[in-house]
Protein backbone atom coordinates (compact mmCIF):
# COMPACT_ATOMS: atom_id res chain seq x y z
CA UNK A 1 0.00 0.00 0.00
CA UNK A 2 1.20 3.54 -0.74
CA UNK A 3 0.94 6.87 0.49
CA UNK A 4 1.54 10.04 -0.67
CA UNK A 5 5.22 11.21 1.61
CA UNK A 6 4.18 14.08 2.89
CA UNK A 7 1.43 12.84 4.77
CA UNK A 8 3.61 10.34 6.47
CA UNK A 9 4.02 10.77 10.44
CA UNK A 10 7.37 11.40 11.12
CA UNK A 11 7.41 10.58 14.19
CA UNK A 12 5.21 7.48 15.38
CA UNK A 13 4.88 6.78 19.10
CA UNK A 14 3.09 3.04 20.20
CA UNK A 15 2.29 1.71 23.48
CA UNK A 16 2.67 -2.00 22.65
CA UNK A 17 -0.22 -3.35 24.77
CA UNK A 18 -1.69 -6.64 25.00
CA UNK A 19 1.21 -9.35 24.97
CA UNK A 20 0.01 -11.22 28.13
CA UNK A 21 -3.77 -11.77 27.32
CA UNK A 22 -2.36 -12.43 24.25
CA UNK A 23 -0.31 -15.49 25.59
CA UNK A 24 -3.32 -16.07 27.69
CA UNK A 25 -6.14 -16.53 25.17
CA UNK A 26 -3.69 -19.07 23.64
CA UNK A 27 -3.31 -21.03 27.21
CA UNK A 28 0.26 -19.81 27.27
CA UNK A 29 2.82 -18.02 29.83
CA UNK A 30 2.82 -13.99 29.45
CA UNK A 31 6.59 -14.34 28.17
CA UNK A 32 5.30 -16.40 25.38
CA UNK A 33 3.72 -13.18 24.07
CA UNK A 34 6.48 -10.88 24.95
CA UNK A 35 8.17 -12.91 22.51
CA UNK A 36 6.14 -12.69 19.88
CA UNK A 37 5.78 -9.15 20.37
CA UNK A 38 9.44 -9.17 19.52
CA UNK A 39 8.12 -10.03 16.02
CA UNK A 40 5.62 -7.50 16.01
CA UNK A 41 8.80 -5.14 16.60
CA UNK A 42 10.52 -6.53 13.64
CA UNK A 43 7.34 -5.91 10.87
CA UNK A 44 6.75 -2.76 12.32
CA UNK A 45 10.02 -0.97 12.10
CA UNK A 46 10.44 -3.01 8.78
CA UNK A 47 7.03 -1.39 7.22
CA UNK A 48 8.00 2.27 9.15
CA UNK A 49 11.63 2.59 7.15
CA UNK A 50 9.99 1.63 4.18
CA UNK A 51 7.19 4.25 4.28
CA UNK A 52 9.80 6.98 5.47
CA UNK A 53 9.08 7.28 8.90
CA UNK A 54 11.99 9.52 10.68
CA UNK A 55 11.33 8.52 14.36
CA UNK A 56 9.82 5.26 16.40
CA UNK A 57 9.53 5.28 19.87
CA UNK A 58 8.21 2.19 21.23
CA UNK A 59 6.76 2.07 24.97
CA UNK A 60 9.08 -1.05 26.25
CA UNK A 61 9.35 -1.19 30.16
CA UNK A 62 7.78 1.60 32.11
CA UNK A 63 9.14 2.06 35.53
CA UNK A 64 5.65 0.90 37.08
CA UNK A 65 6.47 -2.68 35.48
CA UNK A 66 9.07 -3.11 38.10
CA UNK A 67 6.49 -4.09 40.37
CA UNK A 68 5.33 -7.23 38.05
CA UNK A 69 6.50 -10.92 39.49
CA UNK A 70 9.96 -10.96 39.49
CA UNK A 71 10.30 -13.82 36.92
CA UNK A 72 7.99 -12.06 34.47
CA UNK A 73 10.21 -9.07 34.96
CA UNK A 74 13.75 -11.29 34.28
CA UNK A 75 12.30 -13.03 31.25
CA UNK A 76 11.54 -9.62 29.76
CA UNK A 77 15.01 -8.02 30.65
CA UNK A 78 16.54 -11.56 28.79
CA UNK A 79 13.93 -10.54 25.96
CA UNK A 80 15.74 -7.59 25.57
CA UNK A 81 19.39 -8.70 25.52
CA UNK A 82 18.10 -11.62 23.07
CA UNK A 83 16.34 -8.35 20.68
CA UNK A 84 18.87 -6.23 20.51
CA UNK A 85 20.10 -7.96 17.36
CA UNK A 86 22.60 -6.43 14.75
CA UNK A 87 19.91 -7.52 11.62
CA UNK A 88 16.69 -5.37 12.96
CA UNK A 89 18.52 -2.19 12.56
CA UNK A 90 21.54 -2.86 10.38
CA UNK A 91 19.16 -4.43 7.84
CA UNK A 92 16.90 -1.19 7.86
CA UNK A 93 20.02 1.10 8.46
CA UNK A 94 18.11 1.91 11.95
CA UNK A 95 19.51 3.80 14.79
CA UNK A 96 19.15 2.44 17.66
CA UNK A 97 18.71 4.97 20.45
CA UNK A 98 17.17 4.23 24.64
CA UNK A 99 15.50 6.91 27.36
CA UNK A 100 14.85 5.81 30.40
CA UNK A 101 16.07 5.23 34.07
CA UNK A 102 18.52 2.57 32.55
CA UNK A 103 20.59 2.50 35.70
CA UNK A 104 18.41 0.46 37.25
CA UNK A 105 18.89 -2.66 34.45
CA UNK A 106 20.61 -5.19 35.06
CA UNK A 107 24.28 -4.31 33.84
CA UNK A 108 24.62 -6.87 31.16
CA UNK A 109 21.24 -5.28 29.57
CA UNK A 110 23.02 -2.05 30.25
CA UNK A 111 26.39 -2.85 28.07
CA UNK A 112 24.08 -4.31 25.46
CA UNK A 113 22.30 -0.97 25.13
CA UNK A 114 25.18 0.58 24.88
CA UNK A 115 27.09 -1.17 22.11
CA UNK A 116 23.91 -1.54 20.17
CA UNK A 117 23.47 2.45 20.49
CA UNK A 118 27.40 2.67 19.21
CA UNK A 119 27.07 -0.34 16.48
CA UNK A 120 24.09 1.59 14.39
CA UNK A 121 25.14 5.42 15.16
CA UNK A 122 25.93 6.14 11.44
CA UNK A 123 22.19 4.59 10.34
CA UNK A 124 20.27 7.08 9.53
CA UNK A 125 17.01 5.73 7.29
CA UNK A 126 15.25 5.42 10.69
CA UNK A 127 15.77 6.50 14.91
CA UNK A 128 14.37 3.42 17.11
CA UNK A 129 13.92 4.54 20.03
CA UNK A 130 13.24 1.84 23.12
CA UNK A 131 11.46 3.42 25.78
CA UNK A 132 13.05 1.10 28.73
CA UNK A 133 12.01 1.88 32.59
CA UNK A 134 10.77 5.01 31.86
CA UNK A 135 7.79 7.09 32.84
CA UNK A 136 7.01 10.63 31.83
CA UNK A 137 6.71 11.58 35.39
CA UNK A 138 10.54 10.53 36.28
CA UNK A 139 11.40 12.24 32.62
CA UNK A 140 10.14 15.23 33.75
CA UNK A 141 11.29 15.05 37.59
CA UNK A 142 14.56 14.82 36.33
CA UNK A 143 14.52 17.49 33.92
CA UNK A 144 13.08 20.11 36.45
CA UNK A 145 15.71 18.72 39.05
CA UNK A 146 18.30 19.49 36.15
CA UNK A 147 17.02 23.06 35.68
CA UNK A 148 16.25 23.89 38.83
CA UNK A 149 20.33 22.83 39.85
CA UNK A 150 21.60 24.82 36.66
CA UNK A 151 19.17 28.02 38.29
CA UNK A 152 21.33 27.42 41.78
CA UNK A 153 24.68 27.70 39.66
CA UNK A 154 23.75 30.87 37.73
CA UNK A 155 23.49 28.75 34.71
CA UNK A 156 20.06 30.02 33.81
CA UNK A 157 17.33 32.70 35.08
CA UNK A 158 14.36 32.27 36.45
CA UNK A 159 12.84 34.69 33.75
CA UNK A 160 14.90 32.48 31.14
CA UNK A 161 12.95 29.33 31.74
CA UNK A 162 10.72 28.60 28.48
CA UNK A 163 8.50 25.54 27.71
CA UNK A 164 11.74 25.07 25.36
CA UNK A 165 14.18 25.35 28.19
CA UNK A 166 11.84 21.99 29.32
CA UNK A 167 12.12 19.96 26.21
CA UNK A 168 15.84 20.51 25.75
CA UNK A 169 15.77 18.94 29.49
CA UNK A 170 13.65 16.04 28.86
CA UNK A 171 15.35 12.66 26.97
CA UNK A 172 13.90 12.92 24.09
CA UNK A 173 15.72 16.11 22.77
CA UNK A 174 17.08 14.83 20.33
CA UNK A 175 14.02 14.03 18.24
CA UNK A 176 10.82 15.68 17.55
CA UNK A 177 7.23 15.22 19.40
CA UNK A 178 5.32 12.72 17.77
CA UNK A 179 2.64 13.12 15.05
CA UNK A 180 0.86 10.08 15.90
CA UNK A 181 0.71 7.94 19.04
CA UNK A 182 -1.20 4.33 18.74
CA UNK A 183 -1.79 2.43 21.70
CA UNK A 184 -2.60 -1.52 20.81
CA UNK A 185 -4.77 -3.67 23.21
CA UNK A 186 -7.85 -2.06 23.72
CA UNK A 187 -6.93 -0.09 26.54
CA UNK A 188 -7.97 3.56 26.22
CA UNK A 189 -5.19 5.35 28.37
CA UNK A 190 -1.67 6.83 27.93
CA UNK A 191 -0.10 5.20 30.49
CA UNK A 192 2.18 7.64 31.89
CA UNK A 193 4.03 7.37 28.36
CA UNK A 194 5.51 10.95 26.95
CA UNK A 195 2.79 12.92 28.52
CA UNK A 196 4.63 16.32 27.92
CA UNK A 197 5.57 15.41 23.97
CA UNK A 198 2.08 14.11 23.03
CA UNK A 199 0.59 17.50 24.06
CA UNK A 200 -0.77 17.92 20.04
CA UNK A 201 0.03 14.60 18.76
CA UNK A 202 -2.82 12.77 17.27
CA UNK A 203 -3.74 9.61 19.06
CA UNK A 204 -4.96 6.39 17.75
CA UNK A 205 -7.06 3.13 19.65
CA UNK A 206 -6.91 -0.20 18.78
CA UNK A 207 -8.37 -3.84 20.26
CA UNK A 208 -5.61 -5.60 18.38
CA UNK A 209 -2.90 -6.67 20.65
CA UNK A 210 0.47 -6.15 19.83
CA UNK A 211 1.90 -9.86 18.68
CA UNK A 212 -1.11 -9.34 16.22
CA UNK A 213 -0.74 -5.63 15.03
CA UNK A 214 0.89 -5.75 11.77
CA UNK A 215 1.33 -3.76 8.32
CA UNK A 216 -1.81 -3.70 7.53
CA UNK A 217 -2.94 -2.42 11.16
CA UNK A 218 -0.24 0.12 10.88
CA UNK A 219 -1.86 1.28 7.45
CA UNK A 220 -4.94 1.47 9.24
CA UNK A 221 -3.83 3.88 11.56
CA UNK A 222 -1.50 5.96 8.98
CA UNK A 223 -4.71 6.30 7.31
CA UNK A 224 -6.35 7.86 9.94
CA UNK A 225 -3.89 9.85 10.79
CA UNK A 226 -3.96 11.62 7.32
CA UNK A 227 -7.75 12.23 7.63
CA UNK A 228 -7.28 14.50 10.48
CA UNK A 229 -6.62 17.99 10.10
CA UNK A 230 -3.81 19.21 12.76
CA UNK A 231 -4.71 22.81 13.59
CA UNK A 232 -2.74 23.32 17.06
CA UNK A 233 -4.87 26.09 18.42
CA UNK A 234 -5.64 27.71 15.39
CA UNK A 235 -8.92 27.47 13.22
CA UNK A 236 -9.74 25.30 10.21
CA UNK A 237 -10.10 28.15 8.04
CA UNK A 238 -6.71 29.11 9.03
CA UNK A 239 -5.17 26.17 8.56
CA UNK A 240 -6.86 25.66 5.05
CA UNK A 241 -5.63 29.39 4.46
CA UNK A 242 -1.96 28.54 5.33
CA UNK A 243 -1.97 24.94 3.49
CA UNK A 244 -3.30 27.09 0.01
CA UNK A 245 -0.22 29.37 0.24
Amino acid sequence: MNYELKYIPQHIAIIMDGNGRWANERGKERSYGHQAGVEAVRRITSECTRLGVKYLTLYTFSTENWGRPADEVAALMGLVLSSLEDEIFMKNNVRFRVIGDTKRLPDAVQKKLRETEEHTAQNDAMTMVVALSYSSRWEITEAVRQIAADSKEGKISLDAISEDTISQHLTTNFMPDPDLLIRTGGELRISNYLLWQIAYSELYFCDTYWPDFDEAALHKAIESFQSRQRRYGKTEAQVENETEK
